[in-house]
């Protein structure tokens, strides 16, 4: 099935706790916007998430990283359509070389995957009829 992906930055705005940790809903938020535009892709919908079935916290994420969410639908049902989602941590601020100074990971730091449902009702649905 096709992926979606989607890169930005963590602004300071995002960052909730000590140290300038980035809150992991901010996760959630990603993978949301992520189903967002399968459904738009798939079903001509934006439908509504309802509900994750998992989410694992793998790294922490600070502000001023840059984080790719990526997700894809691996189940269409009837109104239902189950994806699975990964967040990887892609760029890191280097403060102790230069206030900005960043590097690109060659290797990206998988910080959030999560799998989740959801629905795009019958009526709604303009695609793949």
């Amino acid at each position: 099935m096709e992926k979606v992906m989607i890169r930005l930055r963590m602004g300071s705005n995002d960052a909730h706790y000590g140290g300038n940790l980035v809150d992991g809903a901010k996760m959630l938020q990603l993978f949301g916007d992520v189903a967002t535009e399968l459904l738009i892709r798939n079903d001509g919908d934006e439908g509504l998430f309802v509900a994750y079935d998992m989410v694992q916290f793998t790294a922490p994420v600070y502000a001023g990283e840059f984080i790719e969410a990526e997700g894809s639908i691996t189940s269409i049902g009837n109104s239902s359509r189950k994806m699975t989602f990964e967040a990887r941590k892609v760029v890191i601020p280097r403060p102790e070389i230069s206030a900005s100074a960043a590097d690109f990971l060659e290797e990206p730091i998988v910080v959030c995957r999560a799998t989740g449902t959801c629905v795009v009702p019958v009526k709604n649905q303009r695609k793949n009829k």
